[in-house]
């Protein structure tokens, strides 16, 4: 399914999602009936997942980033799971291997809030928390080759 013309396809929407078919035709050199049909094919086949907007936590008032690891206690892991999908401030939650089952990304407002959020999860086991000091290398799309 990635041959040439949608790896460039891939590449060209990951520096701008907003880019128009139009455009993005015009860079490629191709019709803008073939990209709207090869895009529409990434889309189905689930390479293309969605859109996404980029927002700054600190201008929404959550400037305290933190990574927090949780090994639950026996019989919690659905209860974790649950409790991280209905907590607002959980921007990111990862099943792991290893001693702590959950991994997750957290935005809150001040440190207290932190704390706040670390006691709601504290009944349902162990937490471990690392705030973000900075970020070198920010989020960015995987690879769609290794060279």
């Amino acid at each position: 399914m990635l041959d040439d013309l949608n790896t460039r396809i891939l590449d060209e929407l990951t520096a701008d999602p907003r880019l128009r078919t139009t455009e993005l035709a015009r860079r490629l050199g191709v019709s803008t009936p073939t990209v709207r049909e090869r895009v529409a094919k990434l889309e189905e086949s689930g390479v293309i997942r969605g859109y996404r907007l980029d927002i700054d936590p600190a201008a929404l008032g959550r400037p305290v980033a933190a990574w927090v690891r949780l090994q639950p206690g026996p019989g919690q892991v659905t209860r974790v799971a649950e409790l991280a999908r209905k907590t607002p401030e959980v921007v990111e939650c990862h099943r792991i291997s290893g001693e702590d089952c959950f991994l997750m990304r957290v935005q809150v407002a001040a440190i207290d809030k932190l704390e706040e959020l670390l006691d709601r999860f504290g009944p349902y086991g162990r937490t471990n928390s690392s705030f973000v000091v900075s970020t070198p290398v920010p989020p960015r799309p995987v690879p769609l080759s290794t060279s």
